[in-house]
């Protein structure tokens, strides 16, 4: 999807704010918690109380510095922290403290993917700058009372640790906004450095958008804030690009509702806290400072997990998938690591499970509006199930029955059910042959066709001879018998 025109061309870029995984906030021994009462995890400089001073997490540190080597940043070993003065009802202080000057990290690379082409299943791969990763405060929240006419405050965010990631405008749709979003949450989510629920606000997104006819300078752009789902991204960004197409085929003009990333409003640079180094071994550390007080490059990089891009490329060299399967297993929470536990536990083909888990397994997810770890079906039950066709005691449609059967009832095993409701093959050679000649018998016309050169009219005859067995009959078998008395 593109919405470049003959007539206008747009362009979008994202600045993302992640909630940094930790025990406490960025300044404060404060504990981090989304359901907690209101205003319980509130400490005196979480509260802007005089007197108080900011102590920097070290572990928030450490989470910017992981994010930002598997992003391709650089990591400046010398940062330093702003006040960006502003007023807000949920921010105490009056002030946010941030990373605007000199950041943690600087010049990245997120390349992510997403399925195009006409029929949804190429994999088309781009990438997408990152001008900034810099560390800053969350603020609380206000709680609005339109019944009571009055607004609550709620100070448990205050002073969270946050990542804001601010990419360049290298995007031009929703669909590649939302899949860089995707993409950004998964790293995060393998790093640990932050949990990524949208709905509990840990990853919110911010759209900067504009658009502008070729050859002229990038329109006036318009800014659409906290947006908390990859799909609501796409919708809101694509509506946008819309709304100032209509703007300004109207005659109109685009108007700048931009409020963040302003250089009006106010920085000057943190008095209470000392500039932030980071070293790239311990060696390099200045002499007397404590070892739990310093951040080396070094360490970070050897904890570095398996990041996405490199488990697609994985999947694909080892089980022999194809790339766009790949992209779903990895894209798709718990997806991966249910088709790698079938594997182990079967005798099937890489490929034979995928295709069950894509087709099978999802089909009914999806259904079902169920995640992966609603599945009532576990990996070693599907792995049962193929088992038993790979032993040859189950045809491939009683393998598909099985599975809708052991969906209803999870309780049981496949071979209860099986055994149960008589689904095992057909051993009986001579039954299978009888039940061939009755086939046979009952259908001139067909045999006919089939002498005369249409081989096609062989899979009729087959599916009869599998109706008469409930699909319990070997297709190898009976194709063998059928081309014999056909012949």
């Amino acid at each position: 999807v593109t919405q470049t025109t003959t007539t206008t061309q747009s362009v979008v870029g994202l600045e993302i704010h992640a909630q940094i995984h930790s025990n406490t906030k960025l300044f404060s021994g404060s504990r981090v918690g989304f359901q907690a009462p209101p205003n319980s995890l509130v400490s005196f400089f979480d509260a802007s109380l005089p007197g108080t001073l900011p102590v920097l997490n070290r572990r928030c540190v450490e989470a910017a510095v992981m994010t930002g080597l598997a992003l391709n940043c650089t990591i400046n070993r010398k940062s330093l922290f702003d006040r960006k003065h502003y007023f807000y009802a949920d921010l105490p202080a009056g002030y946010q403290i941030t990373q605007q000057r000199l950041p943690i990290a600087v010049d990245g690379t997120l390349t992510y993917s997403h399925l195009g082409g006409r029929k949804r299943n190429e994999v088309v791969t781009k990438s997408v700058r990152i001008k900034q990763i810099q560390l800053e405060q969350d603020s609380g929240k206000s709680l609005h009372n339109d019944y009571r006419n009055q607004t609550l405050i709620d100070l448990n965010r205050a002073g969270v640790g946050l990542m804001e990631l601010v990419m360049e405008p290298d995007m031009s749709c929703g669909e590649e906004a939302a899949a860089a979003v995707r993409e950004m949450q998964l790293i995060l989510q393998a790093l640990g450095t932050c949990q990524g629920n949208m709905a509990e606000g840990q990853l919110r997104v911010d759209a900067n958008v504009s658009i502008h006819r070729p050859g002229d300078h990038w329109g006036i752009r318009t800014e659409v804030k906290n947006i908390n789902s990859a799909r609501n991204l796409a919708r809101a960004i694509d509506y946008e690009i819309q709304r100032q197409m209509f703007v300004l085929e109207s005659g109109g003009t685009v108007q700048n509702e931009t409020r963040s990333f302003d250089g009006k409003t106010g920085f000057m640079p943190e008095p209470n806290l000392p500039p932030l180094m980071v070293y790239e071994a311990c060696s390099t550390a200045p002499p007397g400072v404590a070892p739990s007080q310093v951040v080396v490059l070094e360490e970070v990089r050897e904890r570095l997990p398996e990041l996405p891009s490199v488990r697609r490329q994985r999947l694909v060299e080892t089980y022999g998938i194809l790339p766009e399967h790949s992209f779903t297993l990895v894209n798709e929470d718990g997806l991966m690591d249910y088709f790698e536990a079938v594997v182990r536990e079967t005798k099937a083909g890489p490929r034979k499970v995928i295709g069950w888990v894509m087709n099978e397994l999802q089909g009914l997810l999806h259904q079902q509006n169920l995640s992966v770890s609603q599945s009532p079906i576990s990996p070693q039950a599907l792995a049962q199930i193929l088992n038993l066709q790979e032993n040859g005691q189950i045809s491939s449609s009683i393998a598909k029955q099985v599975f809708q059967e052991l969906w209803k009832t999870p309780g049981k095993t496949a071979q209860q059910i099986v055994k149960e409701q008589d689904l095992g093959m057909v051993n009986d050679s001579t039954e299978i042959y009888r039940i061939c000649q009755k086939v046979v018998d009952s259908h001139p016309d067909q045999v006919q066709a089939i002498r005369s050169g249409n081989k096609k009219v062989l899979n009729k005859l087959m599916g009869l001879v599998q109706k008469e067995t409930k699909g319990r009959a070997d297709p190898v078998l009976v194709r063998a018998i059928l081309e014999q008395k056909t012949s």
